[in-house]
């Protein structure tokens, strides 16, 4: 079940591979998490000294977060990935420009899960040519759509 989506990243980057990944939380974290105050915008993932971090996912402070907890809503946060997948990982963006961008955040089994994807950048030419592909596939659509009404009157 999906918590939230980063539909950005897909305006912005070719998404060539998917990665899932569980994240290191604190508890007031999960509980905002499982009440939606959460956001992956301007979210992106950075490797650090062998590990894969996630920086700029905002999770706002519920209301009633502990009194001696001091929340920081946009900290750095971990991501668990066996050895094998962050060396692969390390090895595509190092070599090849790929970057890696955070795509959802979903349950799995009860645990809070992000999925991210390795991608490379879009130029605009490249945005333009989705959006127009975007709205020509809309207007297919709605003409085949018009198409089958006149066809049965």
């Amino acid at each position: 079940m999906t918590i939230v989506d980063n539909r950005k990243a897909y305006h912005d980057y070719f998404i060539e591979e998917r990665f899932e990944a569980g994240l290191v939380l604190q508890g007031w974290e999960v509980k905002a998490i499982r009440a939606g105050h959460v956001q992956l915008k301007e979210s992106y993932i950075i490797v650090r000294d062998g590990e894969i971090w996630v920086v700029g996912m905002h999770i706002s402070p519920l209301a009633n977060t502990s009194t001696h907890v001091t929340p920081d809503p946009v900290r750095t946060r971990k991501l668990l990935l066996r050895r094998d997948e962050i060396s692969k990982l390390i090895g595509r963006v190092e070599q090849r420009g790929y970057t890696m961008v955070p795509l959802n955040l979903h349950y799995r089994n009860g645990r809070i899960k992000l999925e991210f994807g390795l991608g490379r950048g879009k130029k605009q030419h490249d945005k333009r040519d989705a959006a127009r592909d975007k709205d020509w596939q809309r207007e297919r659509e709605r003409i085949m759509k018009h198409d089958v009404r006149v066809r049965r009157d």
